[in-house]
């Protein structure tokens, strides 16, 4: 049986370690991130992916710095055939790629090269990729610079944001490992070389990625929030504090051609808060004010307290 060790943080790797314990594989072990401090009261979290791995009894390691930890001598001592990553968050050093006989193998949500790093899902959204996908790859010492192995593409709707992109990456993902492994480990895949002259790069997120420049094109601030959600979502200024949008919307009826400055108010109902853009302008429908919860805008607005004209940011 085929000794595996798999490599995974967040949501979006569960799915992949599920498939290869439901499909019988042998996960003799787990490598994920340590526990981390998760809401207001900050109380200390194991990741999604260990808990599944505690559930089924799998030995868990969670270096802080896996390059230089004693969880590189324990994989070598392990002798996995294989080691799976998805969405682990760290680099893998050379001494663990060299370990299995199989390789290591990445599970990226990108159409690679297209958007290596740590926020592909959320980038593509932003950057209104009509399409996006999932990548089965070798591990190399870069960043998400291994040769192919399969690919599947997906599409990005309207309706998607980064929370069901994530969805639905994650099952894709999980069932183009399915699929791959058997061949991979019966030696029939051929690798294929990236085209690095057009790899483009998706950095983790920052805080400056969440502030909305109103005076950006209605479908750009559109794509910025539909990325940011249901996460970080992205925020605004009004009376001097932050102000959360968690949904908004586009409609051809408004008032567009206005010409107030972008981030002022033009019409706050029941309906939405259409702000002035760059191009026209985005009706508000899920805000969040400073101190508050998030909430529909029909209950904000109820509140009567953000007058037409106002200027957000």
């Amino acid at each position: 049986m085929t000794k595996i060790v798999f490599m995974g943080t967040p949501q979006f790797a569960v799915t992949s370690l599920q498939m290869l314990l439901d499909e019988g594989y042998d996960v003799a072990a787990v490598v994920t991130q340590p526990d981390r401090p998760v809401g207001r009261k900050r109380v200390l979290t194991p990741t999604p992916v260990k808990q599944l791995a505690m559930e089924h009894g799998i030995q868990v390691w969670q270096p802080e710095k896996l390059r230089t930890s004693e969880t590189v001598e324990d994989i070598r001592k392990l002798a996995p055939d294989l080691i799976v990553t998805a969405a682990y968050g760290q680099i893998l050093p050379k001494a663990v790629l060299d370990v299995p006989r199989y390789g290591c193998i990445n599970v990226h949500g990108s159409l690679l090269p297209y958007y290596r790093g740590g926020a592909p899902i959320q980038r593509s959204i932003i950057n209104g990729e009509a399409k996006t996908g999932v990548t089965i790859m070798y591990m190399a010492e870069g960043m998400d610079t291994g040769d192919m192995l399969t690919r599947v593409e997906v599409p990005i709707t309207d309706e998607d944001n980064a929370g069901t992109m994530f969805e639905k990456l994650s099952v894709e993902g999980a069932d183009l490992l399915r699929r791959t492994l058997p061949d991979l480990l019966a030696g029939k895949l051929t690798a294929e070389v990236q085209n690095h002259d057009l790899a483009t790069y998706a950095p983790n997120l920052k805080r400056e990625d969440e502030l909305i420049d109103w005076s950006n094109s209605s479908r750009a601030l559109f794509n910025q929030v539909r990325g940011l959600v249901p996460y970080s979502g992205a925020f605004t200024t009004w009376n001097g504090e932050v102000f959360k949008v968690w949904k908004c919307a586009l409609k051809e009826q408004g008032q567009a051609s206005s010409s107030a400055v972008p981030g002022t108010v033009l019409t706050a109902s029941e309906e939405g808060i259409e702000v002035k853009t760059g191009d026209g302008s985005i009706w508000l429908t899920e805000v969040q004010p400073a101190g508050k919860k998030a909430m529909a805008v029909r209950d904000f607005v109820r509140g009567g307290k953000l007058e037409i004209g106002t200027v957000l940011g």
